[in-house]
């Protein structure tokens, strides 16, 4: 057993030196690294325009001994940038760019993506860095109301207009909703291909030069509609018209209302003309500390006149309105085809001055990396931002770094889960208490074993409670109606002996339904037994 041990012992030592001679070897091939395990200042620029006023730092991510870059503060702006030694050719080879993201708190509203920023003669300074900086390439996460995407956009320079247009990368994938770490990987490749990698796994291809892949296109349209051209006064593009030979009919009628009073109804009986539907508050009384001239006259509240319960309305009694079968409406003409018509007019295209043919899309160098975003959420951690020229290195990184973090954050959360699981039975325990109550109920005697079953069931099986609980329910209605019912096949014994009784009371019948009376008043228009509408 001990040399067995030692075996393993000396197994483990050489992959873990092979594995830090791949980190090293791997950390030479990186054109820019950043692990943030030192403190960022001195390395980082913070901006210092008025807007960005979030607070940057160095800070451990949750639950590891691995230092990242976290924004502090919700509902600010951030600002902060890397200058690189050396500007990195993007036209040149293979170049991916990558970094990890993690939302700690969740993200609802905000950005966490990298802009890639063009050298320093464009016009910007490391210290007045914001959303105007000069970029080549934005990369990231964004989340916000509709929005969510992992960006990529190419920011280039129209060779013939001279203007920086945005390229938007159409259909990007949308962004992991956990608070896990996440590593986002772009991969520009020299025969135009761009990948979009999320945690080493590819989710999105596109081609740089395909007009289906970037809007608006990298290589514009070679005809665009002549902007100078109008169209003619004279041109119909109306497909039907009204028909010039249509007469309104002499029957029409267009001033008919649509509704009138139905001189059918019939006020009903007991109705209270002279009784309002509401009355002063005859409980009420006049604060003490109430001032006339300041507060006004005081008026007692209103309630509901207990007089109008018992009549079927109060107030002035009004014919309820009907549809009039004599409205129709204002005329107007049938449509019919139009015989002028000459099509859906458009401008004629015209050679664009601003085409160019690009065998491949021309970046702008990348001089500095910066993160310059606004969020509402607070606790998201920048780490291992890299950028190299080998997909292989960029694979190392991400197995070195974030694949060891990513598998302890998922157990942690499957743990977390499987333990909200057992607490929320707590919850549901209180409901099962009830239910053993329930079940000594003496109508339900007969369907005790099954209530007590299923109960146990739920006690044992916490993934079974919602359906254990549906089940209950089921055979408490089920009693319930059967009770209900058997109870109506008795019903015509007791109206025998309230038929009587009926002719000379107002009160409901035993089996809870309406006097005979009260049923043939409802059926001939009569009204509910409080009413304020003229509608009867």
């Amino acid at each position: 057993m001990i040399m067995m041990g030692r075996f393993a012992l000396l197994v483990f030592l050489e992959f873990a030196s092979m594995q830090l001679l791949c980190i090293a070897a791997d950390h030479d091939a990186a054109i820019f690294y950043d692990s943030f395990e030192e403190p960022f200042n001195g390395r980082w620029i913070v901006s210092e325009k008025d807007d960005y006023k979030g607070i940057w730092e160095h800070s451990k991510s949750e639950g590891h001994d691995d230092f990242g870059l976290l924004v502090t503060e919700k509902a600010r702006k951030y600002a902060i940038v890397k200058e690189l030694e050396e500007p990195v050719n993007l036209r040149d080879g293979t170049t991916v760019l990558q970094y990890e993201a993690r939302f700690q708190n969740g993200l609802e509203c905000g950005g966490a993506y990298l802009k890639y920023l063009r050298p320093q003669e464009a016009g910007w300074k490391p210290k007045e860095f914001d959303n105007g900086s000069p970029y080549s390439i934005m990369f990231g996460p964004d989340i916000c109301g509709l929005t969510n995407k992992v960006h990529f956009i190419l920011k280039q320079k129209n060779p013939k207009s001279g203007e920086y247009v945005e390229h938007h990368l159409i259909d990007p994938p949308r962004v992991p909703s956990d608070k896990l770490s996440h590593v986002y990987t772009a991969i520009l490749k020299p025969d135009n291909e761009i990948s979009i990698l999320i945690d080493g796994e590819a989710k999105k291809k596109g081609n740089f030069l395909s007009a289906q892949d970037f809007d608006p296109p990298i290589i514009p349209a070679k005809t665009i509609p002549d902007p100078n051209e109008k169209k003619p006064e004279d041109w119909d593009d109306r497909v039907r018209i009204p028909d010039p030979n249509a007469v309104k009919p002499d029957d029409w009628d267009e001033n008919a209302p649509m509704e009138i009073e139905d001189m059918e109804a019939v006020k009903p009986e007991g109705w209270l003309d002279d009784e309002p539907e509401e009355i002063d508050d005859p409980e009420a009384t006049k604060p003490e500390d109430w001032d006339d001239e300041e507060d006004g006259v005081w008026e007692a509240p209103k309630i509901d006149n207990p007089k109008c319960q018992t009549a079927p309305g109060c107030g002035e009694w009004k014919r309820p309105m009907k549809r009039n079968p004599a409205f129709k409406g204002i005329w107007n003409p049938p449509l019919v085809d139009n015989p002028n018509y000459k099509g859906i007019w458009k401008p004629r295209d015209i050679p664009n001055p601003n085409y160019f043919e690009l065998d491949k899309p021309y970046f702008d160098p990348i001089a500095a990396i910066g993160i310059e975003i606004w969020t509402m959420q607070e606790g998201i951690l920048f780490d291992n931002i890299l950028i190299a020229k080998e997909e292989n290195v960029a694979k190392s990184y991400r197995d070195t770094t974030w694949k060891p973090k990513f598998v302890v954050e998922k157990e942690k959360q499957k743990a977390e889960e499987e333990a909200a699981g057992s607490d929320d039975l707590g919850g549901f325990q209180v409901v099962f208490d009830v239910l053993y109550k329930f079940a000594d109920i003496p109508f339900l005697s007969k369907y005790k074993l099954q209530i007590l079953d299923f109960i146990e069931k739920g006690e044992k099986q916490p993934n079974l409670t919602i359906g254990v609980l549906v089940s209950i329910v089921v055979v408490i209605l089920t009693a319930i109606f059967m009770l209900i019912f058997s109870g109506k096949k008795q019903q015509p014994r007791v109206e025998k002996k309230t038929e009587v009784a009926a002719d000379t009371s107002n009160d409901q019948g035993s089996s809870g339904e309406k006097p005979a009376e009260e049923e043939k008043e409802n059926e001939t228009g009569g009204a509910a037994p409080r009413q304020r509408r003229r509608d009867t």
